[in-house]
């Protein structure tokens, strides 16, 4: 039984509705060319609610960036377990699933909407999770890391992004599992396995720089 107040399942509701008009509206023409006015049409709500749960547009587009890091337990659910076990890949299979069932949601975040501040949030997630397990993990092993760790996060956190954007933005054939898998596998064995080369073949091959 749902013990909250029912004021706070009404905030909930009146949240859901003005994050699902605001996606539906930013996919539709672009998040520029939306108004407040027709984001409370779409929701069917006052002005005067909407200002009462947000400042404006960009407020509400970070919220939904938000509402995602609130609930941890199904973006980043593995993480404490990762930190135990080592690299499972699970946090990210976690990640590609959720946008898998809200794929609107992170199309508008991925695209940069707005002035980026959304992306940008999100990004900023994601790397403090993965600096956070990473150091965890060294510490946990007690050994010294090659690379500094906010590099190693910055890094894995731009590729992770990539791919997802690229991932909930076509239809291109790989589940959920399978894009964990791989980035699983370049994690623990590096590029230079992923392409077939082997070490001798990596400086020449792998020189990409124009």
């Amino acid at each position: 039984m749902d013990m909250k107040p029912a004021g706070d399942r009404r905030v909930r509701r009146t949240r859901a509705a003005l994050r699902q008009a605001l996606v539906e509206l930013v996919l539709d023409k672009g998040f520029h060319a939306v108004t407040v006015e027709e984001i409370t049409e779409r929701a069917d709500v006052g002005r005067a609610t909407f200002y009462a749960h947000y400042r404006d547009k960009e407020d509400l587009l970070v919220g939904i960036v938000r509402d995602l890091a609130e609930d941890r337990e199904r973006l980043l659910p593995a993480v404490r377990q990762a930190h135990a076990e080592g690299f499972t890949g699970l946090p990210v299979k976690y990640i590609f699933e959720h946008a898998e069932q809200e794929r609107p949601v992170y199309q508008v975040i991925l695209r940069g909407e707005g002035d980026g501040r959304a992306l940008r949030e999100f990004t900023d997630l994601i790397r403090t999770h993965a600096e956070a397990a990473f150091r965890a993990r060294t510490e946990q092993l007690a050994v010294t890391p090659r690379i500094p760790l906010d590099v190693v996060a910055r890094a894995w956190t731009g590729e992770l992004i990539g791919l997802l954007t690229w991932w909930v933005e076509n239809d291109t054939g790989y589940s959920a599992a399978d894009i964990t898998a791989h980035l699983r596998d370049l994690s623990v064995y590096g590029r230079v396995w992923a392409t077939g080369l082997t070490p001798s073949d990596a400086p020449g091959a792998l020189d990409l720089a124009p």
